[in-house]
């Protein structure tokens, strides 16, 4: 089983942080101001106060100047360490409106054990939602523990991305040129003017990784190694972790608190 498969089955657990009101809400309640805001600092918080310049560089694949009208402008708002307290909560809340009663304490500790497991080294991310203090209920930790598998393996993709030469856009370019989601399903969720869309688009075609038809025959080996190589770098899945959080990513998805498709890329699993 691939870490891919992980990723498909627990990335939704995650993702309803963005996609339902209770998060929204809570980083209203604590003072952010919008939606953007609310996702930067929520994101970012376990970091401190942290600015623009290395948020984007975390974060990767969102433009700068989308990032820089949020950081750090949000910790005027809000202090991180209220963000980083409130936003779990709230995630909580909308996996107990979204998912069935049941017992998860099984999951919850697979995947904590999936992360006593990896190392965070490169990884910022990851390490700061690490750093966070377990929640005391079953669903908070499996939201908690999930999103910092997520972001492992986000930061090992970073890593991947930039040993192949590519930036942010330019990795984002590769994904939409693969047809597994739309320009329209990304740009405007990333920040990238149309401007800065056609010229990541006319530097890969200068390095020959991109064409009218799509992504060359180099561009498509380029994608496979760097996929491989995010695959490499991530959580290794136990069986019995997939098999008990999939039916719940699925639920996720069922019950419309993840979209398809989503800037994300994540399937239904």
């Amino acid at each position: 089983m691939s870490p891919r498969t992980l990723w498909a089955a627990v990335e939704p657990l995650h993702a309803v942080v963005y996609f339902t009101p209770e998060p929204v809400a809570a980083a209203k309640e604590a003072g952010l101001r919008g939606w953007w805001m609310g996702y930067f600092a929520g994101r970012l918080a376990p970091l401190g106060p942290i600015g623009a310049a290395p948020a984007t560089s975390m974060l990767f694949g969102f433009a700068p100047a989308m990032v820089a009208r949020a950081l750090p402008d949000a910790w005027s708002f809000a202090a991180p360490e209220d963000v980083v307290r409130t936003r779990p909560a709230a995630a909580e809340v909308a996996l107990t409106r979204v998912l069935p009663p049941g017992d998860y304490a099984e999951l919850a500790e697979l995947l904590e054990d999936a992360v006593s497991g990896c190392s965070f080294d490169g990884r910022p991310l990851a390490a700061g939602w690490a750093g966070v203090p377990r929640p005391p209920s079953v669903l908070g930790r499996i939201w908690l523990a999930a999103t910092v598998l997520r972001e492992h393996r986000g930061d090992g993709h970073v890593l991947a991305a930039v040993h192949a030469g590519l930036s942010g856009l330019e990795t984002t370019l590769t994904h939409v040129a693969t047809g597994a989601l739309g320009r329209e399903d990304v740009q405007p969720h990333r920040g990238w003017t149309d401007a800065e869309w056609e010229s990541a688009r006319d530097s890969l075609r200068d390095k020959g990784l991109l064409d009218d038809a799509g992504l060359t025959e180099a561009g498509v080996q380029l994608r496979r190694e760097i996929e491989e190589a995010t695959d490499r770098l991530a959580a290794d899945p136990p069986e019995r972790l997939v098999e008990l959080a999939a039916p719940l990513s699925r639920r996720v998805f069922d019950a419309g608190a993840v979209p398809v498709p989503n800037p994300i890329g994540v399937p239904r699993a």
